[in-house]
């Protein structure tokens, strides 16, 4: 970690969709002048001074023009800063030099990064420098997998408490959600996809849920890509669209946290429909959707005020161990997942790190491994999550 730099955080595509709403968290919850010294950072000035006008922030916010193919401009922004946080994506398109750039510099690094096959190999090509440095780099800090990452850790550590040590088994079922898609993920979606249709050695990243261990292969997983009823939720449960990146995610936690939470640890994810025949053909329905792959929202676009605000998500995380014994907690966010919730997630995760050199040491992380508790209780405190334990 470096030591005080010009400015606390830097927000990285402040003008974009998604960073403007970061930004405008930012403005809400820590102001100008407050503990949190933080700048606002893009290609154009003039677009950055419209956007912080815009959106009612002080002119006491600093700029700072950064552009991805200016290589020294993004090398002069990471060098200015504690934490670079970042919307700038899809992230195998524009994000590869940032992150270079804070591996080897020392800075810390937040993205919202949903992209399985670009994070395997930015561990491999940046992880030992980030290391040196001292760089803590921490992938996929917003909906995918803040909430599904940390959900787990937060009921293993009420599962040792409980019952004395860690479940082998959870199942992430995603109970109630309402949110949408933006263009920016639309555009990752497609943009992996197009990768993977020029090398198909992509699509065993793209399905291997050990795929960001580093040469640990755990015991077989479900997969999760058909309907299936569950008697012991008396529901049927639906394939989960985020479910191959948070996956990914959580066994990398387990595996950076010396697999505190087994060698034999087993985790899904689905999206509970309801029992009877509505939940099957709910279930059925969900399963064919075809709408990401059809999408036609660019970057730049996506929901509403009004329906970021009337959204919001509930997980159930149900973990169990070999004598059958049970424990469950929830997850829940009171905004559009996406985007309304996103932003703070990724927000507070950059704040977390900027005022806990000591959480983690360098390398490439993920949030449960990097922040842990830490996290939960900014999470809880300012941006509208709860976690809690369940009978």
């Amino acid at each position: 970690m470096a030591n005080q730099r010009e400015y606390g955080i830097v927000v990285y595509g402040a003008t974009g969709y998604t960073g403007r709403l970061v930004c405008e968290y930012l403005n809400n919850q820590y102001g100008v002048n407050g503990d949190v010294n933080w700048a606002m950072a893009g290609r154009s000035l003039e677009k950055l001074q419209a956007v912080r006008d815009e959106m009612g922030i002080g002119k006491d916010v600093p700029l700072v023009v950064a552009d991805a193919s200016e290589q020294s401009s993004i090398d002069a922004m990471v060098a200015s800063t504690n934490v670079v946080l970042t919307t700038v994506g899809p992230y195998q398109l524009y994000g590869s030099d940032l992150v270079k750039a804070c591996a080897e510099a020392g800075t810390d690094y937040v993205d919202l990064c949903g992209e399985p096959a670009w994070m395997h190999e930015m561990i491999g090509v940046n992880a030992e420098a980030a290391k040196a440095s001292g760089a803590r780099i921490v992938f996929s800090c917003g909906f995918d997998s803040v909430p599904f990452d940390l959900g787990a850790y937060y009921l293993q550590q009420a599962a040792k408490e409980k019952l004395g040590g860690p479940v082998s088994r959870i199942k992430g079922r995603v109970r109630a959600m309402k949110g949408t898609f933006s263009g920016g993920t639309m555009a990752s979606f497609k943009a992996t996809m197009a990768a993977a249709g020029k090398n198909p050695e992509l699509i065993n990243v793209l399905m291997n849920p050990f795929a960001l261990t580093e040469g640990f292969a755990g015991p077989q997983q479900p997969d999760g890509m058909a309907p299936l009823f569950e008697e012991d939720l008396n529901s049927w449960s639906a394939p989960f669209v985020m479910a191959t990146i948070n996956t990914k995610n959580i066994h990398r936690s387990n595996f950076l946290l010396q697999h505190e939470y087994g060698e034999d640890f087993v985790y899904d994810e689905m999206m509970l429909t309801g029992p009877g025949d509505e939940g099957e053909a709910m279930a059925k329905f969900v399963a064919e959707d075809k709408s990401m792959a059809e999408s036609k929202l660019k970057p730049g676009e996506g929901p509403s005020k009004e329906e970021r605000e009337t959204g919001f998500y509930d997980v159930l995380f149900v973990g169990s161990n070999a004598s059958g014994d049970v424990v469950k907690a929830s997850v829940k966010g009171d905004k559009d997942p996406g985007y309304g919730s996103t932003c703070k997630m990724i927000a507070e995760s950059a704040v977390t790190l900027l005022k806990n050199p000591e959480a983690a040491s360098g390398g490439i992380w993920t949030p449960a491994s990097a922040m842990g508790s830490l996290l939960i209780d900014r999470l809880q405190a300012n941006a509208g999550l709860s976690f809690q334990v369940e009978a």
